[in-house]
């Protein structure tokens, strides 16, 4: 199963982010991933959170604009190369890492990456062929 992201559309200004997060602290909803990009007018929030059906229903109650899409969460192996462990069989694949970021927290020593992909169902199985640990339900609980 594929782990669920929120993307959020932000206005570029001071405070916006920080809106964000606070409303969805109120509601007990933790952020577990988030990366900000900037762009001119515009920025775009990516976040994983505990609960992302209700961050949903809180993001529309608010009037943000947001959509959900699937995204694969998995464990960078600790050695050097790690992270080309990941990103070969994905080349291989033929797969284009559209994005990637790391989670707040871990499950144990290893990095966990947060990859948006073109074809997520290609490149889980290109993570799985080459022994990767994706995580899956367990990140919400982090």
């Amino acid at each position: 199963m594929a782990v669920m992201q929120l993307s959020v559309l932000l206005g570029n200004v001071p405070g916006t982010l920080s809106r964000l997060t606070n409303i969805l602290d109120r509601e007990d909803i933790t952020a577990k991933a988030l990366l900000a990009a900037s762009a001119a007018e515009n920025s775009t929030v990516r976040m994983v959170v505990n609960d992302p059906e209700r961050a949903a229903t809180v993001l529309e109650s608010f009037r943000f604009d947001y959509e959900i899409t699937p995204v694969l969460a998995a464990e960078v192996p600790l050695h050097p190369g790690g992270m080309n462990a990941i990103l070969n069989p994905l080349a291989k694949a033929d797969i284009n890492v559209l994005y990637l970021y790391t989670t707040i927290n871990r499950i144990g020593k290893e990095t966990i990456v947060i990859l948006g992909v073109d074809n997520i169902e290609v490149a889980r199985e290109a993570l799985r062929q080459n022994w990767i640990h994706l995580i899956e339900d367990e990140i919400y609980s982090l």
